[in-house]
Formats: structure tokens, sequence, C-alpha cells
């Protein structure tokens, strides 16, 4: 008995899957409607029939936009078109989002200059892709007595990409390690603008380099099929009665 009982609860109190999905037309359960045009414009409340048909006339669909209005908003439009809009500007807001990434680069202070230009590199990567980058400089043993060697090299990497990042974060020590961030001037979003830019653009270099090299190609058939065809000599020793 208990266990049917929790079975009727658990039917009775668990919902359904909860939708965004606006009602249109005759699933409009109501009897009357405030109305709104097709431009905005406020023509008051009606009943549902007299909305209903006004969008038939219109050839346009009657859809439910504020639901717990009392009573319901519901307006004159064209559903189909709506939900494409939607749907593009979704898919734009979501290509345009930008999604915070730190990216991490790891120095000693005592780095060569062969290992800091390979380092800078990676940072000015980042930095033209729009993601920010911590800078760790890593002290071991005695170095942890010198922090202003790695104060030095951070304020040196800063320095040199400048153009492309500004210091967002100011050194700190760490325990044993020194940190700054450095975030770029360009958003994530106008980064990957540029590249697909640049992609672009060097596609469509290599397209005309194809069509100059298929134009050379075609015009020295061209010529060659108009030059006149050499007649083959007779050989001066043959018999002329042969």
């Amino acid at each position: 008995m208990f266990h049917r009982l929790r079975a009727v609860l658990k039917r009775t109190t668990t919902g359904g899957p909860i939708t965004t999905e606006l009602r249109v037309n005759d699933r409009i359960r109501v009897p009357e409607v405030r109305l709104v045009g097709p431009n905005g414009e406020q023509v008051g409340i009606v009943r549902i029939d007299d909305a209903l048909r006004l969008a038939q006339e219109s050839d346009l669909d009657l859809v439910e936009v504020a639901p717990m209005a009392r009573p319901p908003v519901c307006k004159l439009m064209d559903y189909g078109k709506f939900k494409y809009e939607n749907a593009q500007k979704a898919r734009e807001t979501r290509r345009n989002q930008t999604n915070t990434v730190i990216k991490e680069m790891k120095l000693r202070p005592k780095i060569d200059a062969h290992d800091y230009e390979t380092k800078k590199g990676h940072v000015v990567r980042f930095l033209k892709a729009g993601d920010k980058v911590k800078i760790t400089i890593m002290f071991r043993g005695r170095e942890q007595h010198r922090p202003e060697i790695g104060f030095r090299l951070l304020q040196r990497l800063a320095g040199d990409v400048e153009e492309l990042g500004y210091v967002e974060s100011t050194p700190k020590q760490d325990g044993r390690n020194m940190i700054m961030v450095i975030g770029p001037h360009k958003k994530k979003s106008e980064a990957k603008a540029e590249v697909r830019a640049e992609r672009d653009q060097r596609a469509a270099n290599r397209a005309a380099d194809r069509d100059a090299d298929r134009a050379v190609r075609t015009e020295r058939s061209e010529a060659a099929a108009a030059e006149p065809k050499k007649e083959r000599a007779r050989a001066q020793d043959l018999d002329p009665d042969m």
C-alpha cells in the first residue's frame, strides 16, 4: 500500500519538461487577448476569434508573446520568419561570445637569450589570439633572495609586448614564484575576426595566383597553336627518280 501511494505522489508531483515554445494560433486557449499589430501598434483587447480572423486575413500568425499578462498579449507576425531571425541572432551571439582563457608561461630568473625569445614568441601568439597570459618567474635556492632579478625580467617582457598587451596584474611575490598577468589589447572576438580575415585573404591570393598561372598557360598554348607549322625539308642526297 505504501509503495503504491508513493508512486502516485511521484506521478502527481513530478512535472514534465519546461518548454519555451510560444503558443501560436489555435494553441492559444483564452477567451480574449490584448492584440498588438505587426508594426507594434496597439489594437486593444479583442476576442480570440476576432484576433485569429485578423491573423488569417493578414496572412500572418497570432503569437502569444506575454502569456502571464491579464489578458495575455498576442502579436500578429510571421512566426516562421521570427523563429529564423531569433536562431540567427543566437548563433551570432554564440560566435561572438568571449570565453576568458588564461595561458601560462613559466620563466627562470637567469634565462638565456634564446629561451627568452622562444618564450616571448609564445606570449605574442597568445596575445594575438586575444588570450590573457600569466607569467610566472620560478625562483630556486638563493635566487629567492634576489627578487629584483625576476621583477626586471617581467618589466622587460611587458615592454617587449606592449603593442599587443598591457599589464593587468602587476608583479607579485607568491612564495617561490613571482607572478604577473598580461591582458590583450584586442578582444577575443576581434582577434578571431582578424584571423578569419587573414585566412580569407590568403585564400583569395592563392586563387588569384592560380588564375594568373592558368591565364599564362592558356596564352602560351594559343600562341603555339597560331604559329605556322614548318614543312619538313627533303633530303638533298635523295635520287629524284626514286
